[in-house]
């Protein structure tokens, strides 16, 4: 098992009962490929350093996982395929930073 860092924005048009579905989708992909979720973290509804799809704002969400690397590329398809995903990043990393991240704490 690898340890990785994943981003996800989202679109700013979604609700929230849809925001907390398209998250609970995400878990439940890295779940079923075997994966584990360390920690989460909703960084909320912020601004983009660029226009993604003409939105200047989305929700970001990071998450600290522990997950094979090859598991990752499998489903990396399904993410493309939501329209509700502007974009997403996994980065592996040695170790996980420390939470809470300075983003979430300049949400409070």
């Amino acid at each position: 098992m690898n340890k990785f860092e994943a981003v996800l924005i989202l679109s700013p048009e979604i609700s929230t009962s849809v925001l907390d579905g398209e998250i609970k989708k995400f878990k439940e992909l890295i779940t079923n490929a075997s994966g584990k979720i360390i920690n989460d973290e909703d960084w909320g509804l912020r601004e983009l350093s660029y226009n993604i799809n003409k939105f200047k704002k989305a929700f970001y969400n990071f998450f600290q996982l522990e997950i094979n690397g090859d598991e990752i590329n499998q489903f990396k398809n399904e993410l493309n395929q939501n329209d509700k995903i502007l974009r997403y990043l996994f980065i592996k990393v040695k170790d996980h930073q420390e939470l809470p991240t300075k983003l979430a704490n300049e949400k409070k």
